[in-house]
């Protein structure tokens, strides 16, 4: 089978890709590559384009008889998102727009759809399941949610079947070392953590001291990329077994502070790592912590990364190898 992956290229559609094929699927890579490296799919066929490009979409799903779609591509940055809101609303929403118009003229009538769990906002309870009020406070995940409630309306009017995943904090690495996490901006703290491990960086900054936590800084989900690929290829497995359309949260339901990465860091790299403390940032809630009981149980998914250090451990691999990222022509 045929399966199109957007933004492939990325960090997590990388992993993705990579366990797609090492099970057999056919691949094809779709990516505009403004942030994301194409050495990180290099032994499968990428396409270079937007997914604004209806011409292109269309010639690459009929050249290469595409029957599903996994959908990454969006802009992410949160901060982004708010200065520049028409950026994200004509890429993330009208972009996946064409993308489903393009599916459903080529009758492609599955998709597996990377959502955030920025669609919660600020939650009212923890653990945060799928029927956690929805009140994003960011454009981000406000284009997001957006296109959960279009996914909504395809399938009821087209019947196009989606599965929705709602993802909390993304980290580590493959374990080969060979792909790995590597944004510009960086914006995730374990690999700014590991940045300063390395000397990358001069320090790392904790936004914010006092929030009713146990130590006073954010508690938050780290669910490896690993696992969060081994879901997305449930979810198709599903879509192609029942074609029911659903929702499911990602994450590993145990939350760490961020000193608490820190100190896991620590011990991983075997040295201190320098920290500066500063307020708090606008927006930032003090606990997100996921339940995914659902996926556990109607998928049997079970995330096989759930202890902080072994995450790290994956990460601190990738960072070890390649300091500059993918960019391996840069002076260390």
């Amino acid at each position: 089978m045929s399966i199109l992956v957007t933004g492939g290229a990325g960090y997590i559609g990388s992993h993705t890709v990579r366990k797609l094929t090492d099970i057999g699927y056919n691949v094809i890579v779709y990516d505009s590559l403004e942030k994301s490296h194409k050495e990180s799919v290099k032994d499968i066929p990428l396409i270079v384009g937007n997914i604004l490009d209806e011409q292109l979409l269309d010639s690459t799903m009929k050249k290469y008889n595409i029957q599903s779609v996994i959908h990454f591509a969006a802009y992410s940055l949160v901060g982004e998102s708010m200065a520049e809101p028409e950026k994200y609303y004509v890429n993330n929403v009208c972009g996946t727009v064409n993308l489903l118009k393009v599916m459903l003229n080529n009758n492609i009538k599955r998709i597996v759809f990377s959502s955030t769990a920025a669609v919660y906002g600020e939650p009212q309870e923890i653990p945060i399941t799928e029927n956690s009020p929805k009140n994003p406070t960011n454009v981000y995940g406000k284009t997001k949610l957006m296109i959960e409630e279009i996914l909504k309306d395809y399938d009821l009017a087209y019947g196009l079947k989606y599965i929705s995943l709602r993802y909390f904090n993304a980290c580590g690495a493959d374990e080969s070392g060979e792909i790995g996490e590597d944004h510009t901006p960086e914006t995730h703290l374990m690999p700014l953590v590991l940045q300063s491990a390395l000397g990358k960086l001069p320090e790392i900054r904790i936004f914010g001291t006092d929030y009713p936590t146990p130590d006073g800084t954010c508690i938050r989900d780290y669910i490896h990329v690993n696992d969060l690929a081994e879901a997305h290829i449930l979810a198709l497995e599903k879509l192609l077994a029942d074609g029911q359309s659903a929702v499911y949260n990602l994450g590993n339901g145990n939350g760490f502070s961020v000193r608490e990465v820190i100190r896991a860091a620590e011990e991983v790299v075997g040295k201190p790592i320098k920290v500066v403390e500063g307020e708090r940032r606008p927006g930032d809630p003090a606990v997100l912590v996921a339940s995914a009981e659902k996926i556990k149980r109607e998928l049997g998914w079970q995330p096989k990364y759930q202890g902080l250090k072994e995450i790290i451990e994956t990460a601190w691999k990738w960072h070890q190898l390649h300091p500059n990222g993918y960019n391996t022509n840069e002076n260390f």
